[in-house]
């Protein structure tokens, strides 16, 4: 183990992951409801570990060298983003799908993760983020430490989604009432389609 290493993959990770991105507030609407988060959680380390794995490996380099799939990437990323936000803010206005409690109404196990992938897999900052930027910053590193960098950004994603999925429901006493759940469901949809249209800008 390369300590130096290792710390260094822990920080780095940590300060990109730790953001209400698409994919994180998912994992939090879903810990505030308390619905599918033990098999949520692993997707997304299982995915940073993944990605960042490819991004020490070197595949940055194929990357960049191939920037129309990036393009391709960003549009299909813009439009699920733009719908995902569209119907956030559709049931932020719809008081008939709130049951007792002010609760939303639960989604299947199969939509869940779904949409997991969706914002994990068709996002390209993920990519940029995970394979591009990390991946480059592993570089740093000798080659026999990369495998310790790779090990502290996993331990990063590891803490973060456990505290965000488990940690959530801490926060459930605000959501008791409908007014709460239609602020949180706005304020995803608004930010869903900003990133949409930061997507296709930039």
């Amino acid at each position: 183990m390369y300590f130096d290493a290792f710390i260094h993959g822990f920080f780095i990770c940590a300060g990109l992951i730790i953001a209400i991105g698409a994919q994180n507030a998912h994992v939090l609407r879903m810990g505030l409801t308390r619905q599918h988060v033990g098999l949520l959680v692993p997707i997304c380390i299982a995915s940073d570990a993944l990605l960042i794995g490819l991004g020490v490996l070197g595949a940055s380099a194929l990357v960049t060298r191939w920037p129309a799939a990036l393009e391709v990437a960003t549009w299909a990323g813009a439009a699920f983003l733009l719908w995902y936000g569209i119907n956030s803010l559709r049931e932020a206005f719809r008081t008939r799908q709130l049951s007792l409690g002010g609760m939303p109404t639960p989604i299947s196990r199969r939509k869940a993760v779904l949409l997991l992938l969706g914002f994990t897999y068709l996002n390209p900052h993920v990519y940029v983020d995970t394979i591009v930027l990390i991946g480059s910053l592993a570089t740093q590193h000798a080659v026999e430490a990369r495998i310790s960098f790779w090990a502290g950004c996993v331990l990063a994603s590891a803490v973060w989604f456990v505290l965000l999925g488990y940690g959530a429901r801490w926060l459930a006493p605000l959501f008791n009432r409908p007014l709460s759940w239609r602020v949180l469901d706005g304020g995803i949809g608004v930010g869903m389609t900003l990133l949409a249209v930061r997507l296709v800008l930039h």
